[in-house]
């Protein structure tokens, strides 16, 4: 075997274990996903017949899916939002070298390290009727309503505590981003007369556009897989105002025992997924820095 078959070995070998993941747990359990869909699978019966497309079908007719849908886009569009704002706006006043900013850094990355289910228990306690958050806002003559049993603000609280959950994480990598621009290019912008905003959106944006790629795929993908937030806090409700996709998913095959038609949940949010991250990362040629 010569060097250069060598080395290709050694290549395939080092890649080999990436490889075998992913076709353990992504490959094999999408083919599996869509193979379920084809059957009714009911595991008290028993039984597991092929139905074709009958669950397609009952998706196309199952009147929750437009409220479904519509909670997950509502949920999904308040995060994103929400998230990558705060992220970005945190990330440009810690980038100031000022004192007490390490603290800082740490004070609003910590909840990232927290564990979701207690951090999401504990926020449950606080929107309570009477708990925490609506205990200081009748100190200061505000009578606050009961959160989590009302469909606008149910939802806008799920948004919150999600984002203030995550945001760190986005705000360090805004934060390498931002320290990675050429401070010479933000001195010679400044010399020919540019402000501070026209700096901000005519340099450091571009510079660190490929970061905002990124942060923006993450969090969109992360947005739409949200499950343990719904499932403690408001378990879908009220009504099915914060019931999103994986949530009715999780409803359809564990509480109801339909697999088969989870499993056709589970087709529609892969389409969904796939589709505004193909959407997302053909639009970079527009708006990255260094894309053509």
């Amino acid at each position: 075997m010569n060097l250069k078959r060598r080395d290709q070995l050694t290549a395939y070998l080092f890649i080999a274990p990436q490889l075998a993941g992913t076709v353990a747990f992504v490959l094999v359990p999408l083919v599996l996903v869509f193979w379920y869909s084809l059957h009714e699978w009911n595991v008290l019966a028993n039984t597991f017949t092929f139905s074709g497309a009958d669950n397609y079908r009952k998706l196309l007719d199952d009147p929750n899916v437009p409220h479904v849908l519509r909670a997950t886009a509502l949920f999904s569009a308040g995060l994103v939002v929400l998230n990558l704002s705060l992220a970005l706006l945190l990330a440009v006043l810690l980038n100031q070298k000022l004192r007490g900013t390490t603290f800082f850094r740490v004070l609003f990355f910590s909840p990232v390290v927290v564990s979701l289910v207690a951090w999401t228990i504990v926020w449950r306690f606080m929107l309570q009727d009477n708990g925490g958050i609506n205990g200081f806002l009748d100190l200061v003559g505000i009578d606050g309503p009961n959160w989590l049993r009302s469909g606008g603000t149910a939802m806008a609280a799920v948004i919150v505590v999600q984002v203030l959950k995550n945001v760190g994480l986005n705000m360090v990598l805004f934060l390498a981003a931002l320290q990675g621009v050429p401070v010479s290019l933000q001195e010679a912008a400044r010399a020919d007369g540019a402000g501070p905003w026209t700096v901000f959106r005519r340099i450091t944006l571009p510079m660190i556009s490929p970061t905002i790629l990124l942060t923006s795929v993450i969090t969109v993908v992360g947005s739409l897989q949200v499950f343990a937030q719904i499932a403690v806090l408001t378990e879908g409700g009220p009504g099915t105002s914060t019931t999103v996709l994986v949530y009715y998913l999780y409803q359809q095959a564990f509480q109801f025992h339909a697999f088969g038609y989870g499993a056709t949940l589970s087709v529609l949010l892969f389409l969904i997924v796939l589709v505004l991250t193909v959407v997302q990362w053909q639009l970079r040629k527009r708006w990255v820095f260094h894309e053509s």
